[in-house]
This record gives C-alpha cells, structure tokens and sequence, in this order.
C-alpha cells in the first residue's frame, strides 16, 4: 500500500496529505495517488473560488470516513492544490481501509 505514505497518525487522529484537483467534471475522492508527491489525489466538482472547493473537500472526506464534518480540517495547503488535512478520532487502520476500498472504485462515470 504505497499511498500510506500520505498518512500520518498522531495522538487523537490522521493527517492525510491531498493532491487536489478543483473544477473537475465530477467528484472523486480519492481518484488516485501521486508516487511522487506521496500525495492522495482528489477531485472537486466545486471551482477554487472563495473557498467552495475546500468546503466541498471537508463535506466529501467526512461522507469517506463517515464522520462528523467538524471532525474534518484542513491545517495546511489551504489556498493550494496540496494540501494536508486532519480528522479527528479515526485510527490509522480505518484510514487506509476506508482508502485501499475507494482507491480500487473507478470513479470515472460520476
């Protein structure tokens, strides 16, 4: 599982590191994995335009984890395409389950 270079546990949740792509045709998260930035990619249906995507991003990662969307923030990358984000309260195991499930789904057709 190379995209566990992404994740990074810490004392009360996951940090996990986004290569997100806005504007998109449709939302797919996660839509693959950058072995060179160790990065998840992501894309966003919403446009970087005051702060859509990024709410568009918390809202959809909380729906993956299945986890309240204020458990959800984004603590670096803000206004880039690379960001990092931390959700409170899951393990890394239910992480890269949750992942490895959605990286093999194919979400070309949304």
């Amino acid at each position: 599982m190379p995209f566990m270079n992404a994740l990074k546990e810490v004392s009360d949740g996951i940090i996990i590191d986004l290569e997100v792509n806005p504007g998109s045709k449709y939302t797919c998260i996660p839509s693959g994995y950058n072995h060179w930035r160790k990065r998840i990619e992501v894309k966003l249906s919403q446009t970087a335009q005051k702060g859509k995507a990024n709410e568009q991003l918390i809202e959809q990662i909380a729906i993956l984890f299945c986890v309240p969307s204020s458990t959800v923030s984004i603590i670096s990358g803000a206004k880039s395409s690379q960001k990092s984000i931390f959700i409170k309260t899951i393990s890394m195991d239910f992480a890269l389950s949750v992942l490895e499930e959605h990286l093999n789904d194919r979400c070309d057709q949304h």
